[in-house]
């Protein structure tokens, strides 16, 4: 039997280009390669899409771009070729793929971007469609969708980049509604980038001026005293969580810092919760995971507050990291599914995906 041509995609113009070649280095050493044959695709930081038929060393290393056998590939939109375009000018190849693992994580990635052009392509791919990503990664949208649906979650509010010339009445609403500490978050960003939490009014201003750096709409949440928990959900129209892992931050919150240079906070799989609580954030995490019309894969995050018990989703992250200290992988070895595993589910549930489809 003829294995499955899985393209992983990694890298992309994203602040979190590192981490998705980290992530994707992890992914392509546990791919089952007696039943998936495997191309990799890379895009560089500034765009560039390119063939990498390397090993994972130098994605490790970050120096995979150097490889002296690289050359230019990108997914066609024809769907007649149904795959990649690899060379360049009249000194071109096509290779057909039958699906596409995209380990990218953030903007261009994981915001619906380049699922889109997956669906052009009518090539079946890992995770949430393009909708449920844009959703997700806009965190004042999801907010709105949150509260639509009825899910817990703290007082927000937000502004756009051009709303700075009033500033002063911005923050006087933002104060009165959320009060301090107050949360401030680029709407479009991943693994806590350019996050920053204001105790006062300068440092709400320079929490903004950073947020902006990073994206044109701003996100305010309240600061809410709880545990941080997170699940791990994996299925399409069925979907099923894990039991919540918990996170205590090594600084003062989950920082990009704290995910991935410090290396010193602390994760508790399951969640020093009571039994019931558990099962309340699993219930929550598949009622969150429904809400946005996601599929195959997320990691849900929540907080549980310390003095009320009440449960409160933070965000949902499509495309979670899935490096060696990553908690969506950790989270469902926990439940028994191995990593290689999992791979080979996220895979099969991309192609359910296409079987089910009523075209």
């Amino acid at each position: 039997m003829a294995k499955i041509r899985v393209a992983v995609i990694f890298g992309g113009v994203s602040s979190e280009h590192d981490v998705s070649l980290l992530s994707a280095a992890s992914v392509i050493d546990n791919i089952p390669t007696d039943k998936y044959e495997i191309i990799q695709i890379g895009i560089t930081n500034k765009g560039r899409w390119l063939y990498y038929p390397g090993n994972t060393d130098l994605l490790r290393s970050g120096d995979w771009e150097q490889h002296a056998d690289c050359v230019p590939a990108f997914i066609s939109p024809d769907r007649a070729i149904h795959g990649i375009v690899k060379g360049s000018g009249a000194n071109f190849t096509t290779q057909k793929i039958d699906v596409i693992f995209p380990v990218l994580h953030g903007k261009n990635g994981e915001d619906g971007t380049i699922q889109g052009l997956f669906e052009l392509a009518d090539i079946p791919y890992v995770g949430c469609d393009v909708i449920s990503s844009a959703n997700c990664m806009d965190k004042a949208v999801a907010n709105t969708l949150f509260d639509a649906a009825g899910i817990a979650r703290c007082k927000w509010d937000y502004m756009l980049r051009t709303d700075m010339k009033d500033f002063d009445a911005i923050a006087a609403r933002i104060e009165k509604k959320l009060g301090y500490p107050i949360f401030v978050k680029p709407a479009n960003a991943g693994s806590s980038v350019g996050i920053s939490k204001a105790h006062n009014i300068e440092e709400l201003r320079v929490a903004v001026q950073l947020a902006c750096a990073h994206d044109h709409k701003i996100v305010f949440e309240e600061a809410v005293n709880g545990q941080e928990v997170e699940c791990a959900v994996l299925g399409n129209d069925a979907p099923i969580s894990s039991t919540p892992g918990e996170i205590v931050a090594c600084n003062e919150f989950y920082d990009y810092e704290a995910k991935y240079l410090a290396g010193t906070s602390q994760l508790f799989i399951p969640a020093r919760l009571s039994q019931d609580k558990l099962e309340e954030v699993k219930q929550a995490a598949v009622e969150a995971y429904k809400a946005l019309g996601c599929s195959g894969l997320s990691r849900c995050d929540f907080f549980v507050e310390k003095d009320t018990g009440r449960v409160l989703i933070n965000e949902i992250n499509t495309l979670p990291g899935f490096t060696s200290i990553s908690m969506y992988p950790k989270m469902m070895e926990h439940e028994g599914i191995a990593y290689s595993q999992l791979l080979d589910k996220l895979i099969a549930l991309a192609l359910e995906k296409v079987d089910n489809s009523y075209e």
